[in-house]
């Protein structure tokens, strides 16, 4: 797996961390290339799984991957390399050098489309259009192109010139079910939660510009931000010239599922203010927890939230947001109808079950598809 994690190394329990823990019960070893991290912890967090992280910077990237790989693929085969690809692509190049040098199979991911379905600034919209080239580049390369959803991400990449059969729609989105549910310990008491790297294409700018106006209202509620990235000092900024300082609070990071399943617990409800998702995953986990979701139709989120029902979704304006969390915030039949749908039947999300069907269906794509050229 070549893939753009720092945080297991680090000694971090995040997604990939419990997304390893179950993959590996599916293979006889696997090897996983990430980025350079900030501190070294482990390089095996589980018996058969083998962390490689380079001390280079960015622009190494790509000759270490395709080094690495190299070197791991002389000393045993493997059944299919997977590359989670985005701009600048050197886990994808890197892939490319080390399948057409070898022979493995390479699946390229796709999880999300920076700008798409909406760009969060300049950036995106560029990242947009690289990406485009980048999947026509490697759909002629590369085994087969693996994305997360079934509509958004197919739509978009055969509309790009990609052939359907080379697209695998093998999903992300897996719940632990024993940690995320309704009962249990509530941490962090708020009126909104937003989970998530504090990156543009979050929204978390709009949030608290939405509950700025609320408090211009003369509604007091709360905000907790669960991540961390550079938009943070953007966020405080924000907060000062809005003189909500006192509303906004910061939480870096939660140790494990059962901490964050508890911040969720702490909410009255997730916000997810995205402009371009692969999932998100949060959105599931907050609904498994009892939690409501205020969403924008990104990603799987049109999918799981009926709005008005289970959750709201929202057209993606700060004006709609505010009035939709002014409704929920001050409406308490509202919230209780909510509550009563939630978390609903999420079976079809479990862990064990998604990541079984992505181990399975990485070995049919690897199977079926072409050599890498």
């Amino acid at each position: 797996m070549i893939s753009a994690d720092r945080s297991v190394v680090a000694g971090e329990r995040g997604p990939f961390y419990y997304m390893l823990e179950t993959f590996a019960r599916h293979w006889e070893r696997v090897d996983v290339i990430g980025r350079r991290p900030e501190r070294v912890v482990s390089t095996q967090p589980f018996p058969n799984v083998h962390l490689h992280h380079p001390t280079s910077g960015k622009l190494a990237q790509a000759g270490f991957i395709a080094r690495t790989g190299r070197r791991l693929c002389a000393e045993r085969p493997y059944a299919v390399m997977t590359s989670h690809d985005y701009n600048p692509f050197y886990n994808g190049w890197g892939a490319w050098r080390i399948a057409r040098a070898t022979g493995t199979p390479w699946i390229a991911e796709i999880h999300h489309v920076p700008g798409h379905p909406r760009a969060a600034n300049l950036r995106e919209r560029v990242d947009r259009r690289v990406t485009r080239h980048y999947v026509r580049w490697a759909a002629r390369r590369a085994t087969g192109i693996r994305v997360v959803n079934a509509t958004e991400l197919p739509a978009l990449l055969t509309g790009w010139g990609v052939p359907a059969s080379a697209i695998h729609v093998l999903p992300s989105l897996y719940l632990d079910l024993e940690a995320f549910r309704p009962d249990g310990p509530a941490d962090g008491r708020t009126d909104l939660l937003l989970v998530g790297r504090l990156v543009p294409n979050k929204g978390a700018a709009q949030v608290v510009a939405a509950v700025g106006r609320l408090w211009a209202r003369g509604l007091r509620p709360t905000l907790r931000f669960v991540g961390r990235g550079p938009e943070r000092a953007r966020l405080e900024r924000l907060a000062r010239a809005l003189r909500i300082e006192q509303a906004i609070s910061f939480t870096d990071w939660l140790p494990d599922a059962a901490a964050l399943a508890a911040a969720y617990r702490g909410a009255r409800c997730l916000v997810i203010a995205s402009t371009s998702e692969g999932g998100p995953r949060v959105g599931a986990e907050a609904m498994a927890c009892g939690t409501p979701v205020v969403s924008t139709r990104v990603g799987i989120m049109a999918d799981l939230v009926r709005d008005g029902r289970n959750g709201v979704l929202y057209d993606g304006s700060t004006a709609e947001l505010t009035l939709r969390l002014q409704r929920l915030l001050t409406d308490a039949r509202q919230e209780s109808a909510l509550r009563a749908e939630l978390p609903g039947d999420l079976s079809a999300y479990r862990r064990d079950m998604v990541i079984a069907r992505l181990a399975e269906g990485l070995r049919a794509a690897a199977a079926a598809g072409s050599p890498s050229r």
